[in-house]
């Protein structure tokens, strides 16, 4: 049997690219998630229940709006990355990913519900819990201690408490079924059919539990621009990135009025023009952000201490959310005599919570390395 070759190397501004982006979507995940109007579970039609103001306004066009080509970006990077290594055995590859994906998927699952678990033997937190619906599995059941063994192991399994977890529950998915997927993106025909059934289910948000119709889309939009040959260095002439970035901020600033005043004008018909606007904003600033920003690339990642705070992305992605849901209302509170409370809440309580994530890290990577690389699945070791 023949070794496995090695992958071609990838450029090297490209993979400090890939690096940036890794990091920067992170964080900006954490902006998104820090959301402080309600409702605070952002679909791409969903309506603010606050006034237009300045606050609510200016979270909305970030949070629901310029920020969206984050996890787009995520996809588009592993399927490229995925798809350098079509040297090695897929059954290696997929052994690789168990470590890398599944082990962290599974530990920051059951890490959760153990804290979850332990939350709920004090009255307050047991309380917030409830309020909040954190483990509200039906009218009658709103606690860890009411579920039944097998619902805590289906909840560990499949639908973990920090639900930022199924970008690597689908990515998985989406490695583990890349033969067929690659097979499909290799022929003329069934490419041409894919990505139609892609774009279409991409544009009607279609989300099944393993089949994410985002995350499938823009995975196997960067599996065929490696294997194509497309030029993700330099923009092409129709993607040049200030054009672009223009189209991405007019969507995103009409959508986010429509989101408010909307359906006083237009009623029902205000949602699929949202949905519409939602995916020219997301697909737009994907382009601008990736073809535009190589000077903030070059200047960021040519200082040591940002290359050192990359490291810990993965620490930002797995403690990000449940600190949004705990601090999020203390924060409210604590800023209420402040003018626009919300705005400052969402600016500030993000940029605290991602320090806190690389604090934790570090203390963990340093006192802790075995299990860091664990938590990780073996990413920003020493």
């Amino acid at each position: 049997m023949t070794a496995a070759k090695n992958p071609p190397a990838l450029d090297p501004f490209l993979s400090t690219k890939f690096r940036f982006w890794a990091f920067v979507s992170m964080v900006l995940l954490v902006f998104v998630h820090g959301y402080t109007i309600e409702p605070r579970y952002l679909q791409p039609w969903t309506q603010p229940g606050d006034a237009l103001g300045l606050a609510s306004f200016t979270e909305y066009v970030l949070a629901n709006g310029l920020l969206r080509f984050r996890i787009p970006m995520l996809f588009v990077i592993s399927g490229y990355l995925f798809a350098m290594h079509d040297a090695q055995p897929h059954g290696v590859r997929i052994r690789k990913r168990v470590r890398t994906l599944l082990v962290p998927y599974f530990f920051w699952s059951g890490f959760h519900l153990v804290l979850l678990f332990g939350m709920e033997m004090e009255p307050t937190l047991r309380g917030w819990i409830v309020d909040n619906g954190i483990n509200q599995i039906d009218q009658q059941r709103a606690l860890l201690h009411d579920y039944q063994w097998y619902e805590v192991l289906g909840r560990w399994l499949l639908a973990p408490a920090p639900y930022q977890l199924w970008f690597i529950r689908v990515l998985f998915f989406y490695n583990l079924a890349y033969p067929m997927l690659a097979g499909w993106l290799n022929h003329a025909n069934g490419r041409r059919v894919f990505f139609s059934v892609a774009i279409v289910a991409w544009l009607l948000s279609v989300h099944l539990y393993f089949i994410e119709s985002e995350g499938l889309l823009f995975f196997c939009l960067g599996v065929w621009m490696h294997k194509s040959g497309f030029n993700i260095a330099q923009p092409g002439r129709w993607l040049q990135p200030g054009w672009w970035a223009l189209v991405a901020l007019a969507a995103a600033l009409v959508k986010s009025w429509l989101a408010f005043h909307g359906a006083d004008l237009l009623g029902g018909a205000v949602f699929p023009i949202m949905m519409v606007l939602h995916k020219v904003t997301v697909f737009a600033g994907l382009v601008a952000a990736w073809y535009g920003a190589d000077p903030v690339v070059r200047a960021c990642m040519s200082r040591p201490w940002f290359v050192w705070l990359s490291a810990f992305s993965f620490m930002i992605y797995a403690l990000h959310a449940p600190l949004v849901a705990v601090f999020i209302d203390p924060a409210l509170r604590l800023a209420a005599p402040l003018p626009e409370p919300h705005l400052w809440v969402f600016v500030l309580l993000p940029i605290a919570l991602v320090t806190a994530s690389v604090l934790i890290g570090v203390a963990t990577r340093r006192w802790m390395p075995a299990l860091y690389s664990l938590a990780t699945g073996g990413r920003g070791a020493i």
